[in-house]
């Protein structure tokens, strides 16, 4: 008993630890500097960067395009070989954009949705915006978070149009599951881009929502063009009328953070997402609405 009360004390400082480290220092002043060392192409930097990274984490380059990097963020922001990721075809679903672990997710319950058990967050605060909002009462959503090591880039859910962005500047708190339980609306706080588009073949509405995080606070969109910088022009909404194919690259993180995807009331998950489990571009994300599923195929 002894022992098990020394290990459970152990593993909350260690939490404790984690969480002073990442949200209680000057969270833009380290994104900044760590934007800057990461993009230095110093040999010596860039290879022992990186060792360090594949020596504390999950890092696997094996998939990459590329085995040498010019620098820590060129390593960070990878593509993968052709055919690595394979997206499915089947038009009645709506395929994960990034690799990911799944975070809370399910039903929309009116106008909340959860940030963690007990932790929850109004939509509209989120989005900014009470008639976007409106559109996904009572729908259903999930919570993709990437981990540093993951592949960094994320992909059209399906075949699609994208008709805005609205760029919401803000802070960037850690968005790990121990800040998650510990700061209340953190994904409302955060900088983020809600994109809306809305599907080809049924014209189902859907939003993703990447949120930056510390060290990331930098959101590229290649849909925006060669000024990809989502943060460019400072907060507000961008129309646009831009065509993607399911599973078409949409932009990238500069290291790891969170993807929200919103879906209408009728979406529902698809078999085996839940908590905690791991999920890759391209795999079943949700599934439509049978009516629209059938009449799609």
């Amino acid at each position: 008993m002894k022992a098990l009360r020394s290990a459970i004390a152990t593993i909350i400082r260690h939490e404790d630890v984690n969480f002073l480290l990442t949200n209680r220092i000057p969270r833009r002043l380290a994104t900044r500097l760590f934007g800057w060392f990461s993009q230095l192409e110093h040999p010596l930097v860039r290879d022992l960067s990186i060792g360090v990274w594949r020596r504390f984490a999950d890092l696997d380059l094996d998939e990459a395009r590329e085995h040498r990097f010019r620098s820590l963020h060129d390593c960070f922001i990878r593509r993968l070989r052709d055919g690595v990721r394979p997206i499915d075809p089947d038009p009645a679903l709506l395929v994960s954009p990034c690799d990911a672990i799944v975070g809370a997710s399910g039903s929309v319950l009116g106008d909340q949705v959860m940030q963690i058990k007990g932790f929850p967050y109004q939509l509209r605060d989120l989005l900014t915006d009470e008639q976007h909002a409106k559109i996904y009462r009572d729908g259903c959503y999930v919570t993709l978070r990437l981990t540093s090591a993951m592949y960094h880039r994320f992909h059209a859910p399906h075949d699609c149009n994208v008709e805005c962005v609205t760029y919401v500047s803000g802070d960037t708190w850690n968005v790990n599951p121990i800040a998650l339980e510990r700061v209340e609306r953190l994904f409302c706080k955060n900088e983020r881009a809600a994109i809306k588009v809305r599907l080809s073949r049924t014209g189902h509405p859907i939003t993703l929502v990447p949120v930056a995080a510390i060290l990331v606070a930098s959101i590229r969109l290649n849909f925006l063009g060669p000024c990809n910088d989502v943060r460019r022009g400072g907060p507000r909404t961008t129309e646009l009328n831009v065509p993607l194919a399911k599973g078409e690259e949409m932009g990238w993180f500069q290291h790891g953070s969170t993807i929200i995807v919103f879906a209408p009331h009728g979406f529902t998950l698809a078999e085996g997402i839940r908590q905690g489990c791991r999920i890759r571009v391209g795999e079943p994300l949700m599934r439509l609405p049978p009516a629209t599923s059938a009449a799609s195929r």
